[in-house]
């Protein structure tokens, strides 16, 4: 018997769809208009990936969503949470207050419920002061009712995160176990404002990843569908719903990463630069060994400077929908803005009314969509102009992105990478893959499983091998259990931090390991 998986990306342009079978084949693809509600839209590609695709419900039996709709919600200030900050760490940390540096209209939105209270330690887990939880508990008390999600930030909580743990449960005492609380410790690293930044973002975003996750659910069932429910995160991995909604910062990178590893599936090629062409930004990263190569600095999600792992991408306002501007002395202007999801209303080959690269394309006869005879009027000599602009912006990104000098494979993806040439400059190959155009769901849908371990150890020059390979086995035992094919793990990130605060060489360890889908016989 067939089994499928489906993996489903939802942009803000275009919601993808695809049905892979067990051997990573692709049964269908295809594309559907965003939604403003994201369920309708995540339905309608789902159902007519099955009707088209003619497969049984029955046989599909897992279902991976990877979406930006959290990042669109921080980058467009929208649906955000009613959210409190409290920071512990006075009087040590009071002379920088919280979301100092965060734009001016995000601050109005996320800052109206904003406290420091009594606590925090040292670098090396000493207290600085002791928590002070009247205070914790007055604040309950003051925003009972006002907010619905609480960001706890406490200075060095990476080393020792027992203020935040206590405060939380003094939130939940007072406001309920179903408000939404989350702790530093648990979002980003050492680097106190940049940490507190992620966690602020993480509580404000809970609704949002709660709509988009329970739309994706909802929408399965209509259609009939009772498999596995997986959502993508950041590192190009998968987490249950309970985790995403924990986490939801997690997700806010997952769209560039599964296209960068959709893209190398598609192109069997685990080290190249990637070009993901979508409506309206093109994202550039680079693979490693099949990953994302991972940002080395602190990273600006929505103007908001942040610490957590994010791929590095370089993002630019080039897409199939970037308007062009033009101007009475033939000059032009190459967005930023672009008409999205309304392409094919707005777009000249579609009988709309304003010009964009898919027109300017279109012109050039480099491909075929819409109506040719309605740009058949335009200049040729200018659209050229612009289309040798337009590959210039690929290239300045691609060489911005590059570490060396050396010509690098280059693999184009996404919805708009037909606007572009098979030779770029900086590349020694260029690919086009078949599919290549919903590589991000097709990123979702090859995602691996993920298990994490977080554990304090006394560790010595003696026993540290041993130490490791027991927590190794233990992350290993996570990740199966997961839903992990115990024969494909691997350990993909390890960290030890000593805690000189505890006595007898404690260290705390952190391990994450991988693996594919377990797969049913």
């Amino acid at each position: 018997m067939m089994k499928y998986r489906l993996g489903i990306d939802v942009g803000g342009t275009n919601t993808d769809g695809v049905l892979l079978d067990r051997n990573m084949q692709v049964i269908h693809s295809l594309k559907t208009p965003t939604t403003e509600d994201v369920e309708s839209g995540i339905y309608n590609t789902i159902n007519r990936l099955i009707e088209e695709a003619k497969v049984d419900v029955k046989n599909i039996e897992f279902a991976m969503l990877g979406t930006t709709q959290c990042t669109n919600a921080i980058v467009e200030r929208k649906k955000l949470n009613s959210i409190a900050i409290i920071r512990i760490g006075a009087p040590a940390g009071t002379s920088i207050k919280p979301l100092v540096g965060v734009p001016d209209d995000l601050r109005g939105i996320l800052g109206g419920h904003s406290y420091i209270v009594e606590g925090g330690h040292e670098f090396n887990g000493d207290e600085i002061n002791a928590l002070n939880e009247d205070k914790i508990r007055s604040i309950a008390n003051e925003i009972k009712g006002k907010i619905d999600s609480v960001a706890v930030t406490s200075i060095f909580s990476p080393v020792n995160q027992s203020h935040e743990t206590r405060a939380a449960e003094i939130l939940r005492e007072v406001l309920g176990g179903e408000i939404s609380i989350s702790l530093s410790s648990e979002v980003g690293s050492i680097g106190l404002s940049e940490r507190e930044n992620a966690t602020i973002l993480n509580a404000s975003i809970i609704n949002v990843a709660k709509i988009t996750a329970e739309g994706f659910e909802k929408a399965l069932q209509y259609n009939g569908i009772d498999a596995k429910v997986f959502f993508c995160q950041n590192d190009g991995t998968l987490m249950s719903k309970e985790y995403t909604l924990k986490y939801p910062i997690l997700t806010v990178a997952c769209g560039p990463t599964n296209s960068l590893r959709g893209a190398s599936f598609l192109a069997n090629n685990k080290d190249a630069i990637i070009v993901d062409v979508g409506g309206t930004t093109s994202d550039v990263g680079v693979l490693v060994n099949g990953f994302p190569r991972q940002s080395s600095i602190a990273v600006e999600l929505g103007g908001v400077r942040t610490n957590f792992r994010m791929p590095d991408i370089n993002s630019i306002g080039l897409g199939g929908g970037t308007v062009i501007h033009l101007a009475e002395d033939n000059t032009f202007k190459i967005g930023p803005d672009s008409v999205g999801y309304r392409l094919l209303e707005e777009g000249l080959v579609f009988g709309g009314s304003t010009l964009t690269t898919t027109d300017v394309a279109v012109g050039l006869d480099i491909v075929n969509l819409g109506n040719p005879e309605l740009v058949a009027h335009l200049d040729k000599e200018l659209l050229t102009r612009i289309y040798e602009r337009m590959v210039e912006m690929i290239e300045e990104t691609i060489d911005k992105v590059k570490t060396s000098a050396a010509d690098t494979p280059v693999v184009f993806v996404g919805g708009g990478s037909v606007l572009f040439p098979n030779e770029i400059k900086g590349a020694s190959e260029v690919h086009h893959p078949a599919n290549g155009g919903v590589a991000n769901a097709i990123g979702s849908a090859i995602s691996q499983i993920s298990g994490e371990i977080e554990k304090i150890y006394s560790i010595s020059k003696e026993n540290r091998e041993e130490i490791l390979k027991q927590a190794k086995d233990l992350a290993i035992s996570e990740t199966i259990k997961a839903g992990a094919d115990r024969e494909t793990v691997e350990i993909v990130e390890l960290e030890s931090v000593p805690l000189a605060y505890l006595p007898g060489n404690a260290t705390r360890v952190k391990i994450k390991a991988a693996g594919d889908l377990a797969i049913e016989v």
